[in-house]
C-alpha cells in the first residue's frame, strides 16, 4: 500500500513539473508588412524556447483598435509610432517596455518593369488604379500620401487611388496586375517576385518610418521574446528581409 502511495505521489509530482515547464503560448499582434521576416524569427525563438507563438497580422490601425476593444494580445508591433501612442494613452502598455525596433523605406512598384518618374506618373497611370494602403489609417498609406503631397503629385493621383486595409493587399493588387503601380514598403517589394521596384520614395518626403514594439501583458516568456527580437543575430534576419535595424543588444 505504501509503495502504491509512493508511486502515485511520484507520478503526481512529475505531472506538476510537466505543467510547470510546459511552453507558454504567446500572442503577437504585428503590422502586416512584418509577415515573412517575423515568421522566420519567431519560428527560431519557438524552437529554442519551447514556447508557442500565435501572430495576428493586419494594418496597425486595425490591430490597435482590436487591442483597445480588449483583444488578448501579449506583444504589439506597430508600423508607426502614432498607433502605439493611441494604445499607450489608454494605459495598456507595460511601463518601460516600449522601444523602436525597426525602420523601413517606401518604394514605387509596378506590375511591369516599365520606366516612370514622379513627374510622369499621372500620365503613365492614365485612368487605371493606383494601389496604396488606407491613406488616413494604415501607416504605409499615411507615409505614402505624405510623400506624394511633398512630391507635388497627390492631387493628380488622388482620384484613382485604390485604398486597401493593409499594405500587403496593396502589394497583391500590383502583383496580380489589377493595378499597374503602387506604393509599398521596400520589404514588401522584396518579398514579392511579381512586382518591380521602379523608384525609391525620397526619405525626406515623409516622416521617418519606425516600428515600435511594446509588451501588453507581463510574463517571463513575453519578456524573453522581446529580448530575442532585439538581439544582433535577430536583427540580421530582419535586415536580410530589407528592414533597417534600429535596436540590437
Amino acid at each position: 500500500m505504501k509503495r502504491l502511495i509512493h508511486i502515485c505521489a511520484t507520478l503526481w509530482l512529475c505531472l506538476l513539473c510537466s505543467f510547470a515547464w510546459a511552453g507558454e503560448r504567446v500572442t503577437v499582434f504585428a503590422a502586416a508588412s512584418l509577415k515573412g521576416a517575423l515568421d522566420e524569427v519567431v519560428a527560431e525563438w519557438s524552437e529554442q524556447s519551447g514556447h508557442s507563438v500565435d501572430i495576428s497580422y493586419a494594418g496597425s490601425s486595425v490591430l490597435a483598435r482590436q487591442i483597445l476593444q480588449g483583444a488578448p494580445a501579449d506583444l504589439f508591433i506597430s508600423a508607426n509610432p502614432d498607433w502605439m501612442d493611441v494604445v499607450e494613452k489608454r494605459g495598456l502598455l507595460m511601463a518601460g517596455t516600449r522601444q523602436d525596433l525597426l525602420g523601413n523605406r517606401l518604394v514605387l512598384i509596378g506590375a511591369k518593369p516599365e520606366k516612370t518618374d514622379w513627374v510622369d506618373l499621372a500620365d503613365d497611370l492614365g485612368d487605371r488604379p493606383f494601389a496604396m494602403a488606407l491613406t488616413n489609417a494604415v501607416p504605409a498609406g499615411i507615409y505614402g500620401k505624405a510623400a506624394l503631397i511633398s512630391l507635388g503629385v497627390w492631387d493628380d493621383l488622388a482620384g484613382q487611388v485604390a485604398q486597401t486595409d493593409n499594405v500587403r493587399t496593396a502589394l497583391a493588387l500590383v502583383a496580380l496586375q489589377e493595378a499597374p503601380f503602387g506604393i509599398v514598403y521596400a520589404t514588401d517589394a522584396q518579398a514579392e517576385p511579381r512586382v518591380h521596384v521602379l523608384n525609391f520614395v525620397p526619405q525626406d518626403s515623409h516622416p521617418d518610418i519606425r516600428y515600435p514594439v511594446a509588451i501588453l501583458r507581463h510574463s517571463l516568456a513575453i519578456e524573453a521574446l522581446l529580448a530575442f527580437l532585439s538581439q544582433e543575430e535577430t536583427m540580421s534576419v530582419f535586415q536580410q528581409h530589407g528592414f533597417i535595424p534600429l535596436r540590437a543588444q
